[in-house]
């Protein structure tokens, strides 16, 4: 699609927005300072965009427990990687382009924490017993040396309200997953059918 009027340089971009300010410019720190600690301590869910070595980038997520990201020092955490659908995207990137983002969120908090840095595939089984769920292990985990951490401010939750549920819609209006799957895979599979199979899943095989 070609747009009448598009943006081609950062300079177009500064003459639109204007400039950061000094407090916005400063606010990045290098290290897990006990700040981060805190927030990721706290934290049941992050956002995780990769990138493979052509630039076609995946945002995907991760979530557990609050503190499921452990702290190893002042540069480096710990993801573990729980069962998903062995598509493997994140992994498959981070083995082609280490470079990720993370975003965590904290239930009712607008602010969000990002950290940037360089991630690596790890198996170390010491590691790996720390994040056992109950005799479950996690098979690898994402371990991610910090380049630069930040709080980004509340607008986006707020303007979404995001953390109120009276502006939920209805359950019964949200889309159906078992309908999307059926319509996308194109397998013959009934929605009732994968729906059964999803929810066996998460049932059974959380970790």
């Amino acid at each position: 699609m070609h747009f009448g009027s598009e943006i081609q340089s950062e300079a177009e971009l500064r003459e639109l927005f204007g400039t950061p300010s000094v407090r916005a410019q400063q606010k990045v720190v290098q290290t897990i300072d006990g700040h981060i600690r805190q927030f990721l301590q706290q934290s049941p869910f992050l956002l995780l965009a990769t990138s493979d070595a052509e630039g076609r980038c995946d945002v995907s997520p991760r979530g557990d427990g609050p503190g499921f990201v452990h702290v190893l020092d002042e540069h480096h955490l710990l993801i573990p990687e729980r069962p998903g659908n062995k598509r493997f995207d994140s992994l498959r990137n981070i083995l082609a382009n280490p470079q990720v983002g993370l975003l965590f969120l904290l239930p009712g908090l607008g602010e969000t924490l990002r950290i940037n840095g360089q991630a690596t595939l790890v198996r170390d089984e010491a590691l790996l017993r720390e994040m056992a769920v109950g005799d479950r292990l996690p098979l690898l985990a994402i371990a991610v040396r910090v380049e630069e951490a930040f709080l980004h401010c509340a607008k986006a939750l707020l303007r979404s309200h995001l953390w109120h549920p009276d502006t939920w819609p209805v359950r019964e209006s949200l889309p159906s997953a078992a309908c999307i799957l059926a319509d996308h895979a194109n397998m013959g599979d009934s929605p009732e059918a994968i729906q059964e199979s999803l929810q066996d899943a998460y049932r059974n095989r959380l970790y």
